[in-house]
């Protein structure tokens, strides 16, 4: 790979490979090659240069420092100053770095160091120029000539720098690192006793040696004395100046290194002494430890185990030695243990956790983790070591809790969570298979009653009832589910289509028995089923839900309390299913922001110009724009009607927001608004955000819908009222005996229904009802609103009546938002509603 760094990695462990390779990542910038002894590496060393080497110590017949020393001789392909890293095993520092140094090693790294590795390859590569195994020596000599010798004869050993006088040595030994320093002292012309004071002042261990013509012994021990590290006395030959030059460079390492050997065999000495303490804290530690603990031969067998296993099973240390392991365990766990021991002692494994059962003496079993680790002697394992902890109160809780996560906490039942996990592996079972199964989906007709008149209370303990109802009449192996609310599904399998049919048609009837008893009050139950199969070939667990929802609502449609099977065939599934397909279409679209808003004009009578507008939805889907008449329908088949309310909500007011043409707004809630708690939310969030003052906002809701829940109804009023927004009943009328409503529901608006409102000029008994409910609503203090405006006549009969606003095709119809401003201007200005 160009641009990368040739690095040799040398080392005969692969364990050892993997922790360097794995150390390496994080540069990136080397082409790794990678060979297990010297010899493959001299074999290509010698055919290719490469950029730093990193060699372990035991590398073959050439071990690592004479690998060195090969690299060093420049006799191969690579440079001899090639950067060596050395890793051995494990290492006394001073004297592995001295022993480096003499081999011309750059760097040594312990195993247990490896980490380290990034940082000491970048001071290794930055500082590595010309390096080579010579050592710096700094000469201090005046004579040209002497100077030109003594380097000959050091040449090979020394890398010498050569100065003439005090001044230059001081500069250059404060600016660089030399191992030795030689300074002549025979021509008298250095002033080397000072010279040496000042450079031991500067580096206290400095190697310092002199060459010297005087004769006397106190001379040379003064020499010493003073800090000179050796002396060389004319004359001199070759051979003489390198030995003396070599110990004194090398003094330093050898003391240190020796100091180190002395506190590492002072370390084991203190070590062996602490043994005892050590064995016996250990023995007192295993007399007292909850955790059992075990030493296990080949076979499983116990050789060891120490007392806190009599706490935990009963059983005595007499009882159990010399026995398998698995014998005191329950019959299920105990191949479990057979095995994890089984696989320490073949080396396919080393250690491994699992929970097992043991068998107490007085018969009932404990639950414990149990801890395998080989024992390895001699690179060969010899037995299994163990450690058991009692953990049977923790087992119980996550069993509770198992328990708890897949059961209805009501009726005791499975719960939704499990009936997924079940029926889709099921179906994933029965993929490849002549199996045959069924799915019964179950739903309680006219429960909600219950719930209303009698509270909630009551109706769990119908349900409850029912439940136990459900679970006397399946046969063993049946799962039978809570999936929510009054709805549960039944998993037969290994049945066939007729058994299944057969099943259903008796919870069916086993339901309709049932009655329930309330203070003053008896209550009929009844359910509507759907059934399909589960086959090879319809093996999908989504498809088998929609399958057995399609037949329920079919049940449901053709007169409830019956059982209606999924067929493929059949006409009402069919269409249901159509129906269904739709309902997602139309709820993805909604979910997709295709709804759009159109906003109809009301004129108003006094104003004598546009007053409000009336939000109304339309919904794009593919392209297509859908009439409420529609979607509607869909949405309220799958019970997703409130989605509607609320994007209609966010869409209307953040329309609001942008234009100050629409100056109020009447928005239209579904009669399911009053009981969703998160609406009132979804319209304060909303009104904040587009920062819309609340009294533009007019809310209305069908007569027929404020009616079914009065109480909800009032309670959801007064609250958009606190708020500021005004609420309007739409379509009154059409409930004629519900005039006296109105005295009970704070509404600012009366919109009159269309179906009197079209007819009133050719119907006098419409013209008077639409006359009346002007009168109540004025007398109430409210405001009335007619629709379905659709010709002149109209209109300026209802302004004579007295009506305060109109609405209908005649002033305009619903408009899209983009250009409404322009619109509204020119209906403005209309002479035709003068």
């Amino acid at each position: 790979m160009s641009g990368q760094l040739k690095l040799l990695l040398i080392n005969s462990n692969l364990k050892q490979r993997n922790l360097i390779k794995r150390a390496l990542l994080p540069l990136n910038v080397f082409e790794l090659l990678e060979v297990r002894d010297s010899r493959s590496a001299l074999t290509l060393l010698k055919q290719h240069a490469v950029d730093l080497i990193i060699t372990g110590l035991d590398i073959g017949k050439i071990d690592g420092w004479r690998f060195a020393r090969m690299v060093r001789s420049g006799l191969l392909k690579t440079p001899k100053n090639t950067p060596i890293l050395l890793t051995p095993p494990t290492y006394c520092e001073r004297i592995a770095e001295t022993t480096a140094r003499a081999y011309g090693i750059d760097a040594v790294l312990a195993y247990e160091q490896i980490n380290k590795l990034p940082r000491v390859l970048a001071n290794v590569l930055s500082s590595h120029l010309t390096k080579s195994s010579r050592l710096e020596l700094l000469l201090v000599e005046p004579e040209t000539p002497d100077a030109e010798q003594i380097s000959y004869f050091l040449r090979e050993s020394f890398h010498i720098t050569h100065v003439t006088n005090e001044k230059v040595a001081i500069e250059l030994f404060g600016q660089h690192h030399f191992a030795i320093v030689l300074i002549d002292t025979i021509h008298n012309k250095i002033d080397a006793q000072n010279l040496v004071q000042r450079l031991l002042a500067t580096k206290p261990n400095q190697a310092v040696v002199m060459i010297i013509d005087n004769q006397e012994a106190d001379f040379a021990e003064q020499l010493l004395l003073s800090g000179v590290t050796d002396f060389a006395r004319t004359p001199y030959n070759e051979s003489l100046l390198n030995r003396i030059c070599h110990q004194a460079a090398r003094r330093e390492d050898f003391m240190a290194s020796y100091a180190e050997f002395a506190e590492k065999v002072e370390q084991l000495s203190q070590s062996q002494s602490r043994y005892k303490e050590l064995y016996s804290a250990h023995q007192r530690i295993l007399q007292h430890l909850n955790t059992v603990v075990l030493e296990l031969n080949s076979a499983g067998q116990i050789l060891f185990i120490n007392p806190a296993w009599e706490k935990l099973t009963g059983l005595s240390l007499k009882q159990v030695i010399n026995k398998p392991l698995a014998e005191f365990c329950s019959p299920e766990t105990q191949a479990l243990v057979s095995n994890a021991v089984s696989q320490i002692m073949l080396g396919q494994i080393q250690q491994k956790k699992f929970e097992l059962k043991l068998q107490h003496q007085h018969g009932h079993a404990v639950w414990a983790e149990c801890r395998m680790q080989s024992i390895v002697v001699n690179k060969v394992t010899v037995g299994v070591t163990a450690s058991i902890d009692n953990i049977h109160e923790r087992k119980q809780a996550e069993l509770q809790l198992h328990h708890l996560a897949h059961h209805d906490t009501l009726t005791k039942l499975h719960n939704r969570y499990y009936f997924d996990l079940k029926l889709n592996q099921l179906c994933k079972d029965t993929e490849d298979s002549n199996a045959q199964h069924a799915l019964i989906y179950i739903d309680l007709d006219h429960f909600k009653i219950i719930n209303d008149s009698q509270g909630h209370h009551q109706g769990d303990i119908v349900l409850k009832q029912i439940a136990k109802t459900f679970q006397k009449n399946l046969h063993e192996g049946s799962t039978i589910c809570r999936i929510g609310g009054d709805e549960f599904a039944v998993i037969l399998e290994n049945v066939e289509l007729l058994e299944a049919h057969l099943i259903a048609e008796g919870l069916c009837h086993a339901v309709e028995n049932y009655q329930f008893q309330a203070p003053g009050q008896q209550y009929s139950i009844s359910c509507s089923i759907g059934l399909t199969l589960i086959t090879a070939n319809n093996s999908d667990a989504s498809e088998c839900l929609k399958q057995s929802d399609i037949a329920l609502y079919v049940a449901k449609n053709r007169g409830r309390n019956l059982v209606h099977c999924y067929t493929y065939e059949d006409a009402d599934s069919n269409k249901k299913l159509a129906e269904l397909a739709w309902a997602h279409q139309v709820r993805s679209a909604m979910l997709q922001d295709q709804l759009e808003i159109h906003f109809q004009p009301i004129w108003g009578f006094k104003e004598q110009q546009v007053a409000y507008f009336e939000a109304l939805s339309r919904l794009r889907v593919d392209g297509q724009l859908i009439y409420p008449n529609r979607f509607i329908p869909a949405l309220e088949l799958i019970a997703d009607i409130n989605l509607l309310d609320h994007c209609v909500v966010k869409k209307a007011i953040a329309y609001a927001g942008q234009s100050t043409t629409l100056n109020k707004i009447a928005i239209n809630l579904s009669a399911q608004a009053f009981s969703d708690e998160g609406l009132l939310t979804t319209i304060e969030e909303a009104l904040k955000s587009q920062k819309v003052d609340p009294t533009r906002i007019v809310f209305e809701i069908t007569e027929s819908a404020s009616i079914s829940n009065l109480t909800a109804t009032r309670l959801m009023i007064e609250k958009l009222n606190q708020l500021g927004c005004s609420f309007s009943i739409d379509d009154f009328g059409t409930g004629f005996s519900t005039f006296s409503y109105l005295k009970q529901l704070p509404a600012n608006q009366v919109k009159i229904d269309g179906s009197f409102v079209k007819d009133m000029i050719n119907d006098p008994i419409d013209k008077a009802l639409v006359n009346a409910i002007k009168d109540i609503s004025h007398s109430l203090q409210k405001t009335c609103v007619a629709e379905f405006v659709e010709n002149k006549e109209t209109f300026d009969s209802l302004r004579k009546i007295g009506v305060d606003y109109a609405q209908g095709y005649l002033i305009s119809r619903p408009l899209p938002f983009k250009g409404i401003s322009q619109a509204i201007k020119k209906i403005n200005a209309d002479k035709t509603f003068d």
